[in-house]
């Protein structure tokens, strides 16, 4: 009996969380066996897929064609070194959140037990399958499986309005962008009827046509991912879904919509043009720096959270625009460079913002709160979820030896050794662009701090919080898994770059491995050690002993006498938890800053006010320059269609009558 391809096992793993899901729908009531036998056997489907494509990377591409569509129109199934790279990033965090799923959904919030979790098993099967697919039509019909489930995913608990508006602002944005990617699929057809993903290489586009494509691509992947300025459901929709939800929307679904986007611009196309990467560079740009700074001025944890995984996006397209522009001008190595930081910076980002979204779930459960303005001092009684957030904060603040550092310093890499290029502005917008990536990785370290330090530490603001509690052991299981993801990934890059190195060479036909394995596994060096490098190992090892003599110190050299005194804050005593610093307090220098920016209502307290208080509330701009616009001409021309609809029969017989008239008048002879 021939042994099963990584193919096959992947298509296993799909029709196994398929089944997961099914077998829920046979007990709906039933959280025991729902929660502690089929979301572990979720994870472990995980384990499996994300292990098969490890193994795979490097190997030739395996096809297969599956006779379940339309007559004539067959699944077309594909297993490549990009697929595989995505593959692995699914399946390892997918782990993690459903072992900590498993611990995490009660019976009684929304959605019956059995139909969530069809609908998460649903969820993991449709993406896996949106990587494998190998034509429009299997590529779309997985896609819209993979909206719908996670639409009823975001509106588990349906029964409160906003949550409601966000499930359905989310589907309508989703299915605006699918209609872009179809759009995409027929223009690289060229009119041939062949859906296939070998069909679209084989065609020779025009520069119009080819670009129209990309644009296009780049607009509905960009939908899906939060790209500005199709972005305004993302902060919407995370918040409202539960929390596993949330990091497996913010963690895995959105890089499916990079993998599209990497698919079409550099394998299906087949030709690269350099503007491509300056719209996409500044399309990026402009979408990190508008996610950082409306990250600061957060007071909702999970709403600072999504914000924060609109800035990584927009950090993934900048390295995706460096790359076309780089690969356009046949730059191969500093092409290399940048894809390399775009795929990278897409496994980072997957293992820290789910391992802080699953934080966030913990704290909520525990403390009934998402407001950071109620919060404060849980680190006391949940140790365990404060301490493993802790790794995620160090990564998405991008500071070493963690995984968010190694991306953006590769990132930074891609624009510091660029030579010149052949357009004078180009040189010009490169350095800016450095800047600009400079600025927002010290926002988001702004935003990290804030993050944590409003969350868990200080004194307890309500006196709720003293009821906390620490995650379960299957929580704890979830978080670690992603935490460990996450310190693998900042202390062993040269490893990781090598296994995506595979995928690089696919996209690029160059890569970094062959340069950074002369180097040695312990320095990452993608230039030359000469001109940058970077020892991650050594830098943890320098980091841990310092702590530890320092720790030694203080303890040798104490004296051990101590002066106790009460606590004061600006000479005044301590008041306690309202001396604290706020969210709003936090963030106050950045609103001040980067006023322009936000579109903000303050309430000041009056004079006479029994009970004073001061509130600000942070509304983004393209609610108002945007979406409002579209929705009230919707709402008008919907007006008119009603009033023309009169249901009087006279009115009809008006409307025919005319409408034979101007047809007799456009069609009279000349």
């Amino acid at each position: 009996m021939p042994a099963l391809l990584s193919l096959d096992v992947l298509l296993i793993a799909a029709l196994a969380w398929f089944a997961v899901g099914l077998a829920g729908l046979l007990a709906p009531r039933n959280t025991g066996f729902i929660a502690k036998i089929l979301f572990p056997i979720g994870a472990l489907v995980g384990a499996i897929a994300g292990a098969t494509a490890l193994r795979f990377l490097g190997d030739s591409p395996q096809v297969a064609v599956l006779a379940i569509g339309l007559p004539d129109l067959p699944f077309h199934l594909r297993l490549d070194n990009l697929t595989a790279v995505f593959a692995i990033l699914l399946g390892f965090v997918s782990v993690g959140i459903s072992v900590f799923a498993a611990g995490y959904f009660r019976h009684g919030e929304g959605t019956a037990p059995g139909l969530l979790c069809f609908e998460y098993h649903l969820f993991l099967a449709s993406m896996l399958m949106v990587l494998l697919a190998d034509d429009g039509y299997a590529f779309m019909v997985a896609w819209e499986s993979m909206a719908l489930s996670s639409f009823f995913l975001v509106t588990t608990d349906h029964r409160h309005a906003e949550i409601r508006r966000a499930g359905y602002l989310y589907l309508l944005i989703a299915h605006v962008g699918a209609i872009a990617i179809l759009l995409s699929f027929g223009v690289m057809t060229k009119g041939s009827g062949d859906y296939s993903f070998d069909g679209m290489r084989a065609q020779q586009l025009s520069p119009f046509w080819s670009s129209a494509a990309f644009l296009l691509a780049l607009f509905g992947f960009g939908a899906k991912a939060g790209l500005l300025p199709v972005h305004v459901w993302l902060p919407e929709a995370h918040p409202a879904a539960p929390s596993p939800v949330s990091a497996m929307m913010s963690g895995v679904m959105l890089k499916t919509a990079i993998y599209g986007l990497l698919r079409v611009s550099f394998d299906l196309i087949g030709t690269t043009i350099w503007w491509w990467g300056v719209v996409a560079l500044l399309v990026g740009l402009a979408t990190a720096a508008f996610g950082v700074l409306y990250s600061t001025v957060q007071s909702d944890m999970k709403r600072l959270l999504a914000y924060s995984s609109i800035e990584n996006i927009g950090l993934i397209a900048v390295a995706i625009g460096l790359t076309l522009i780089f690969h356009a001008y046949k730059m191969d190595g500093l092409a290399a460079l940048a894809m390399t930081a775009a795929l990278y910076h897409c496994l980072a980002h997957s293992g820290f913002k789910s391992l802080l979204f699953l934080a966030t779930g913990s704290v909520l459960h525990a403390t009934k709160e998402r407001s950071l303005g109620k919060l404060g001092g849980p680190i006391h009684r949940m140790p365990w979820v404060a301490w493993l957030a802790l790794t995620g904060v160090i990564a998405g603040a991008g500071l070493p030896p963690l995984s968010g550092f190694v991306s953006e310093w590769l990132l930074l890499q891609g624009f510091l050794f660029s030579p010149g290029l052949p357009h004078p502005w180009l040189n010009m917008i490169v350095p800016v662009g450095a800047a600009l990536v400079a600025l927002v990785a010290a926002l988001a370290g702004f935003a990290m701090v804030k993050f944590f330090g409003i969350i868990f530490l200080g004194q307890m603001r309500e006196e709720n919080l003293k009821d906390a509690h620490d995650a379960g052991w299957w929580e704890r299981a979830g978080l670690a898994w992603l935490g460990l993801i996450t310190v693998l990934l900042g202390v062993l890059p040269t490893t990781a770059i090598s296994h995506i190195n595979a995928a690089t060479h696919q996209l690029l036909g160059v890569g970094l491995g062959e340069r950074l394995a002369a180097q040695g596994w312990w320095m990452l060096a993608p230039i030359s050690p000469g001109r940058a490098s970077y020892e991650p190992v050594i830098f943890l090892c320098v980091i841990a002993a310092s702590v530890l003599l320092g720790r030694w110190l203080v303890r040798r050299l104490y004296h051990g006498r101590v002066r106790r005194t009460q606590a004061w804050d600006c000479g005044y005593w301590f008041q306690g938890p309202r001396a604290q610093d706020t969210a709003e307090g936090f963030s106050q220098p950045i609103r001040r800053i980067f006023e322009p920016m936000f579109r903000m209502e303050r309430h000041f307290p009056g004079v006479r006010d029994e009970k004073p208080y001061y509130s600000v509330k942070v509304e983004d701009h393209f609610w108002h320059w945007l979406y409002l616009p579209i929705a009230k001409l919707a709402g008008g021309v919907s007006t008119l269609i009603i009033r023309l609809q009169g249901g009087r029969i006279a009115i009809y017989l008006l409307y025919s009558f005319l409408t034979l008239i101007l047809l007799l008048l456009v069609a009279r002879p000349t």
